[in-house]
């Protein structure tokens, strides 16, 4: 299946892009997509990874099962004020 992740604040800013395609085994989680995103991008394995999730404009944690079209959204657990 294929989800559209999209990237906020310095997520964006570090990776260099604002959203990306992943095809991802049907039964995926949030968590699958953020080991992967680990993976392909060591800039996150550096950085003390652990994102605010969105599925389909919904805050969800790493255990929401994911669907085939669905938008991910990842953003930093902090923002200024």
């Amino acid at each position: 299946m294929q989800v559209t992740v999209k990237f906020f604040a310095t997520y964006r800013e570090m990776l260099g892009e604002d959203q990306l395609l992943v095809d991802i085994d049907d039964g995926a989680t949030i968590g699958d997509i953020l080991d992967l995103l680990k993976e392909r991008y060591s800039s996150l394995r550096d950085q003390g990874y652990m994102p605010l999730t969105a599925c389909n404009l919904k805050h969800v944690s790493k255990k929401h099962l994911l669907m085939d079209g669905d938008e991910v959204a990842i953003f930093p657990p902090v923002s200024g004020g």
